[in-house]
């Protein structure tokens, strides 16, 4: 009879995965010119935004540098053996800002150092025991924080990081789970407020404090534990004395943490039919406008957060035909015919579907949802101007592999 049962169940799985396949199939038919979308050969698991600039870590074991306007791919960061799923930056020139070194961690449980003029390697350094999940670099006091898959969490100290690799400086093992996501930031006395989010929902603050002696150590000193998510926490974000966090439990949380202030006033939970990966709160960019764009399976969506109890949606955009991965805010700087410099904001979004997507903040902001809160409604972007890619050298993922990077992006 348990026979029969089991049989049963992997029929009824089965037809869902077809079922799930051809609409998929369906969608990015419809949806392929959507966004000017940038095809990668892997699929793009971090991205940052440097002024024209996107960085993406890829499925593809590779990192890169895509001009936004072209999408033509200028720089190639090849030396992973597996997936490459975080990237953060340094200065070359200590307290110069001006990034020049690229680090990058992977599933093959190391964390790389590039010189971004050269390509060059700096330093390969066996970081963790599992999947390295994301990096943190607070400048300031030359440290780097690494989370894993093993449920660790370990601070490296950067200096004379063109010397030596960067060199352990302490850890914290206190979650069980895996630690999906972390914030942090420098506080004036030299101390790090530090936020870990593990695949269980629970978040950590920890005050991170320096010790003197010949090797630079970080003592670190459980602030809080924070339960307001009953599941994987995907994205955290911490500033302004509030910490925005989206998660599989289908919710984005904004919560005040400041303990010196009693008086910031919570915003209600941000609910979606589906979970939640992708945050951008605009409040904390360039912009400075009160808005937060989210990403819940294949949508985007837009609220306004101007009146903070009362949270309305804007817009959604259909934006892809897997889930989004990522949201970031690019400010595309150009000259107009007579010497004048344009700004335009665009949201750049990331996805399993493979491709790099640019919407114009404009239309997003100004699109109009018959049922805001329920499907959405998909709204054409005027689109960029499409780059000239070569076909053949363009790889599609197989299922076996989508279904893999679908694993890793899940609890572990």
């Amino acid at each position: 009879m348990s026979e029969i049962t089991a049989d049963h169940s992997y029929l009824l799985r089965s037809a869902a995965e077809l079922e799930l396949t051809e609409a998929r199939r369906q969608k990015a038919e419809k949806t392929k010119s959507l966004g000017s979308p940038i095809q990668l050969t892997g699929n793009a698991i971090d991205i940052q935004i440097r002024g024209n600039y996107a960085w993406i870590a890829e499925s593809a074991h590779v990192a890169k540098k895509i001009d936004l306007e072209t999408g033509k791919t200028l720089q190639i960061y090849r030396g992973h053996h597996a997936p490459v799923t975080c990237l953060a930056f340094y200065d070359r020139i200590p307290n110069s800002g001006d990034e020049k070194l690229l680090i990058t961690g992977s599933w093959d449980k190391t964390i790389k150092i590039w010189n971004t003029n050269t390509k060059g390697l700096i330093s390969t350094t066996a970081a963790h025991d599992d999947f390295v999940k994301t990096l943190l670099v607070v400048p300031s006091v030359k440290l780097l924080v690494s989370s894993s898959s093993d449920k660790i969490v370990k601070f490296w100290d950067l200096t004379d990081i063109l010397e030596k690799p960067p060199q352990p400086a302490g850890s914290v093992s206190a979650h069980s789970r895996p630690v999906e996501c972390i914030a942090g930031i420098a506080n004036a006395d030299g101390s790090v407020t530090l936020f870990t989010a593990d695949t269980m929902g629970v978040l950590k603050v920890w005050k991170l404090e320096r010790e003197g002696g010949p090797r630079p150590r970080w003592r670190s000193t459980l602030q809080d534990t924070l339960n307001h998510h009953r599941t994987r926490i995907t994205e955290i974000i911490y500033d302004a004395g509030y910490i925005w966090t989206a998660s599989s439990d289908e919710t984005v949380q904004v919560v005040p943490y400041q303990p010196e202030s009693s008086e910031q006033k919570p915003i209600p939970p941000l609910t979606h039919p589906l979970p939640v990966r992708a945050i951008l709160p605009l409040a904390l960019s360039d912009l400075e406008e009160p808005y937060i764009v989210t990403g819940y399976g294949d949508v985007i969506r837009l609220y306004d957060v101007s009146t903070p109890s009362e949270p309305e949606v804007l817009g959604e955009i259909d934006a892809h035909w897997h889930d989004v991965t990522a949201l970031r805010l690019w400010i595309q700087k150009s000259r107009t015919d007579d010497g004048r410099t344009r700004i335009e904001p665009w949201i750049i979004s990331t996805s399993l579907d493979g491709t790099i997507r640019r919407w114009r903040f404009s239309e997003l902001h100004d699109s109009k949802p018959d049922n805001p809160a329920g499907q959405s409604k998909a709204t054409v972007i005027a689109p960029t101007p499409q780059p000239s890619g070569n076909a053949k050298d363009q790889v599609e993922i197989t299922e076996e592999e989508e279904r893999e990077l679908a694993e890793l992006m899940e609890e572990d």
